[in-house]
C-alpha cells in the first residue's frame, strides 16, 4: 500500500470527501497505526455544526476517538507514555489532546495540563502548528512522530481488547476526570445520589464512570427513549426521566426530586450541552450539592438565568474539560476491568469508512438515531 485514504471536510456542514494521500515514511521514532474503530464524538458534531469557537483550518479531518494496531513502528520508539512496550500488532488509542508537558502551564498546572499552551494532535484545531499526522481517525491510518513532536502520546491497549471497546477510552476517561474532580473536593462520596444530564455516549458512559466509582444511586434525565435511555438502564441508571413526556423545566425538577426524595441529589453533571441544563441542574440538587459542568463547552448554549442560585444553594460549581495525559490510563483500566459488567458494544452502531458511510454515521447521531455512531474501516481487525 502505497497511498492511505483520509476522509476530509471543507467545513461546516460540508459532506466527507475521500481522497488518497501518500504513505508517510517511518522515522526512528514514529509509527504508523491502521484504525480500527473511531467514534463520532459530540465535538466532531459541534465543528460540523460551525460552533467551534476559533477558527478552524478547513479542510482537514475530524475522528479522535480512535484505537487502532500500529503496523509500523521506528525502531526508537520502544514503549508508551506509561512505559508498557510497543511493538508491531501492538493495540493502541491515541487521545485528541496531548500537552505538551514542558510549557508553563505543563509543568505548574500539571492536574489541568489539558489546557497546555503547545498542544499537539487535535490542538491543531485551536490554531496551532500542524502536526504531521495523517490526521483524524476518520482515515484508514493515523500517523505519530514523536522525535517531531515529542508531546505526542500512545497508549497502548490490552493485547486482548477489542478495539470496538478501546475506542470508549478516550470519552470515558472525560467522565472519570469530572466525577474525580467533585471527589477531591468532597463533593461526592460513595454512597451519593448522582444525576445525570444527557443520555448521549458521555451521558451512558458517566452512568458507568460513576457507578464504578461508587454512586449509590444514578438517575439520567434525557431523549428519546429509544436507543438512549433504555441504554441507560441497561448500563444500571435506576430511573430515567424523559424531556419528551416531562416538557418542562419545572416538569422535569419536580420528577426528579420525586425519585431522588428528601432534599435532592448530592451531584448534578451535566453531559448534555442543552441550554436548559444548568438552570434545573441546580434544582435538582440539595443544598449544599455539587454541580459538574462538562457539557457547555462552546458558546452555542445559553447563558444561566438563576446564577445566584449558586450562592443561596450554598453549591459547588465544577466545570470539566477534557482530560490530562495521567487520567488516560484510568480510562483503560476501567474498560478493561469492567468490560464485562456493561453491555458496551450496545452503545456502538457501526459505519463503513465510505462517504456515504460517513454522512450516515454522523446524520444518525446528530438525529440520536444512534448512542455512539462509529466508523470501521478494517472490518474485523480486532
Amino acid at each position: 500500500m502505497t497511498t492511505v485514504r483520509v476522509a476530509t471536510f471543507a467545513g461546516p456542514g460540508a459532506s466527507p470527501v475521500i481522497r488518497e494521500v501518500p504513505r508517510p515514511e517511518v522515522p526512528r521514532k514514529a509509527a504508523l497505526i491502521q484504525i480500527g474503530a473511531c467514534g463520532v464524538c459530540g465535538t466532531d458534531l459541534h465543528i460540523l455544526k460551525g460552533h467551534w469557537p476559533k477558527p478552524l483550518p478547513w479542510p482537514f479531518t475530524l475522528g479522535h476517538e480512535l484505537a487502532g494496531v500500529i503496523v509500523e513502528i521506528g525502531p526508537e520508539l520502544t514503549h508508551d507514555w506509561s512505559g508498557q512496550p510497543l511493538a508491531v500488532g501492538s493495540k493502541v488509542m491515541l487521545p485528541p489532546l496531548m500537552p505538551c508537558g514542558t510549557c508553563y502551564w505543563c509543568t505548574h498546572y500539571p492536574e489541568t495540563a489539558n489546557k497546555c499552551l503547545t498542544p499537539v494532535y487535535y490542538g491543531r484545531y485551536l490554531g496551532f502548528e500542524m502536526p504531521p499526522h495523517l490526521w483524524g481517525g476518520f482515515a484508514e491510518m493515523v500517523y505519530v512522530d514523536l522525535e517531531e513532536l515529542p508531546g505526542t502520546k500512545i497508549y497502548r491497549l490490552p493485547d486482548d481488547m477489542p478495539l470496538r471497546l478501546g475506542a470508549l477510552s478516550e470519552p470515558l476517561t472525560s467522565c472519570i476526570r469530572a466525577l474525580s474532580r467533585a471527589q477531591r473536593i468532597g463533593g461526592f462520596r460513595v454512597g451519593d445520589t448522582v444525576v445525570i444530564q444527557g443520555s448521549g455516549p458521555i451521558g451512558v458512559l458517566a452512568v458507568a464512570a460513576a457507578r464504578e466509582m461508587g454512586a449509590g444511586r444514578v438517575i439520567v434525565v434525557g431523549a428519546p427513549e429509544q436507543p438512549r435511555l433504555a441504554l441507560c438502564r441497561r448500563f444500571g441508571a435506576e430511573a430515567t426521566v424523559n424531556l419528551e413526556e416531562d416538557e418542562t423545566p419545572e416538569a422535569r425538577i419536580m420528577h426528579v426530586r420525586d425519585l431522588v426524595g428528601g432534599y435532592g441529589a448530592d451531584l448534578v453533571m451535566d453531559c448534555s450541552g442543552h441550554p436548559s441544563a444548568g438552570p434545573e441542574g441546580i434544582e435538582m440538587l440539595r443544598d449544599g450539592g455539587t454541580y459538574v459542568e462538562m457539557g457547555q463547552f462552546t458558546d452555542a448554549g445559553a447563558i444561566l438565568t438563576n446564577w445566584h442560585r449558586i450562592c443561596t444553594k450554598d453549591l459547588n460549581l465544577l466545570g470539566s474539560w477534557a482530560f490530562t495525559a495521567n487520567d488516560l490510563p484510568q480510562g483503560v483500566a476501567m474498560l478493561d476491568r469492567a468490560r464485562d459488567r456493561y453491555p458496551w458494544y450496545e452503545m456502538q452502531t457501526l459505519f463503513p469508512f465510505t462517504e456515504a458511510g460517513l454522512a450516515d454515521a454522523i446524520d444518525a447521531a446528530i438525529a440520536m438515531r444512534t448512542v455512539k455512531s462509529t466508523i470501521v474501516p478494517f472490518e474485523g481487525l480486532g
